[in-house]
């Protein structure tokens, strides 16, 4: 498995964690990257998202329920909810990753993680956050957090369309 897939794992744990148990996310991720190591440079990367994502994450959310309003987020499985917000983020704050790499990232980690149709409803969400992103940047950066600075002038127009899955393999 390649480091930054392994990054985004750890980070989706930690949130994970974080999110349903309230651990402190120092200790969570120091405990997840002693079960797991990474290089270091990827594990900045992986710290980078989980940071990030706990940095932003009303303004993450504030975006996903937009783009997909019959889920209010509160009531999203704890696994959708923090793909939903790892692949936000990549997407719309770091873009370090191409968003269709995120979104595939995302996918794959909901066929890992989520339940039977999970892949499906983060692809889709998803590829409403690809197609109106740029529309949704601005809104990004009035409810995030101030250090929040989403550059729609990296988004790349003429990028179209989603991975669609394949199977919907249980965990």
């Amino acid at each position: 498995m390649k480091p930054r897939r392994r990054a985004r794992i750890a980070a989706l744990q930690a949130l994970f964690e974080v999110d349903t148990v309230d651990h402190d996310p120092d200790t969570v991720l120091r405990w997840r990257l002693a079960e797991s190591p990474l290089p270091k440079a990827t594990e900045g990367f992986c710290r980078r998202l989980l940071f990030g994502v706990l940095r932003q994450h009303v303004g993450l959310d504030a975006i996903i329920q937009r783009i997909a309003p019959e889920w209010p987020v509160g009531q999203l499985s704890p696994v959708d909810r923090n793909i939903l917000r790892l692949a936000t983020y990549e997407i719309m704050l770091d873009q370090s990753a191409p968003p269709k790499v995120a979104i595939n990232e995302a996918v794959e980690l909901a066929k890992m993680f989520g339940g039977e149709s999970s892949s499906r409803f983060v692809n889709g969400v998803l590829g409403t956050l690809f197609t109106q992103r740029s529309q949704l940047a601005a809104s990004l950066s009035r409810d995030a957090h101030p250090d929040a600075t989403p550059d729609a002038s990296r988004i790349k127009p003429g990028d179209e369309g989603v991975s669609q899955p394949g199977g919907q393999p249980q965990p």
